[in-house]
């Protein structure tokens, strides 16, 4: 509960949020944030920690209608994705903005990072993405398995939302224009026939 509510004001005033804002928030004495977490940068990194962690995206990707087209399937994960990295960079941006470093003194490795490491993360993330080819694998419609589907698709919105991606004509490609481009490809679908 500390967490939940420490991450927006960690998002609105990076490491400069004062424990007393916390336990004003959480509507719990100041003294009860010290009985949970060592110090506030103790408290920051397990901010750090818990926006890191997926399970959130992954519920939001699980619960996805299946009923509905694969398109619009797979522009509400899109969205999902973004949102979930949005969350991390602007804590990180908020945090790094006020002078937070990762490491503490003496421990340069105490960085936060999600539970089971990157590709762990990267791993399951794939998977619930290929839940979402179900219907299409079940019906013979899909030209490659689900699993390499999913794993192509979650590779191009990394890619996107690295910004390694040129621009879409005035900006960064909406969740639609990557669905569209992923599911279509080059060629336009009159010229397919």
């Amino acid at each position: 509960m500390i967490i939940r509510t420490t991450m927006p004001l960690v998002a609105e005033f990076g490491a400069k949020v004062t424990t007393a804002q916390v336990a004003r928030a959480a509507g719990i004495a100041e003294g009860t944030i010290f009985r949970v977490f060592a110090d506030k940068d103790d408290l920051i990194h397990a901010c750090v920690a818990e926006a890191l962690q997926p399970d959130s995206v992954h519920a939001d990707i699980a619960a996805i209608d299946l009923d509905q087209p694969l398109a619009d399937r797979l522009v509400e994960a899109a969205e999902a994705l973004s949102a979930y990295v949005q969350r991390i960079g602007t804590i990180s941006g908020a945090l790094h903005a006020t002078g937070f470093r990762a490491g503490r003194s003496g421990d340069a490795d105490c960085r936060p990072r999600p539970q089971g490491g990157r590709a762990q993360v990267m791993a399951e993330t794939s998977a619930v993405l290929a839940d979402l080819f179900a219907p299409e694998a079940a019906g013979g419609t899909l030209r490659r398995p689900a699993a390499e589907l999913a794993a192509a698709f979650f590779g191009m919105l990394t890619v996107v939302q690295r910004g390694d991606l040129p621009a879409f004509g005035d900006g960064p490609p909406s969740a639609a224009a990557i669905v569209d481009l992923f599911l279509y490809g080059a060629i336009s679908r009159e010229e397919k026939s």
